[in-house]
């Protein structure tokens, strides 16, 4: 099955942090699943590393996608489809970061692993 990392998942992820629910953990590691990571993550970390709201102990300009890849990780463009929806949806969510993944999962009919259960809104599955 695929599945899509919400970015504080991966973050977590590559932190090790005891945050990250059992369940998830077995997901991500299942080698007959394939997890996902939207382009929009990377965006969003670079932005939140770059204004001093996320350390990071690596550069992600340099390091992230060979990170990401080095986890078996896919990496999932932002198509102009995924972009359209994630701008004309009529709900009140302010976080384009948040817009962008749950349009993606919609589109790419992949459930989101993710503990931002406001999600649901959109009409997408939150593991």
């Amino acid at each position: 099955m695929n599945y899509l990392l919400d970015t504080h998942i991966l973050l977590w992820w590559l932190d090790q942090s005891p945050r990250l629910e059992n369940s998830w953990v077995s997901l991500m590691e299942d080698a007959s699943n394939t997890i996902y990571v939207s382009s929009v993550s990377f965006w969003e970390i670079s932005i939140k590393n770059r204004i001093g709201k996320l350390p990071l102990p690596f550069d992600p300009e340099k390091d992230l996608e060979k990170i990401v890849n080095q986890c078996h990780f896919e990496v999932l463009p932002i198509s102009p489809g995924h972009a359209l929806i994630a701008g004309n949806w009529k709900m009140e969510h302010r976080d384009p970061f948040d817009r962008m993944l749950a349009a993606q999962s919609k589109i790419e009919k992949m459930p989101l692993i993710s503990n931002d259960l406001e999600l649901k809104a959109f009409g997408v599955q939150i593991v």
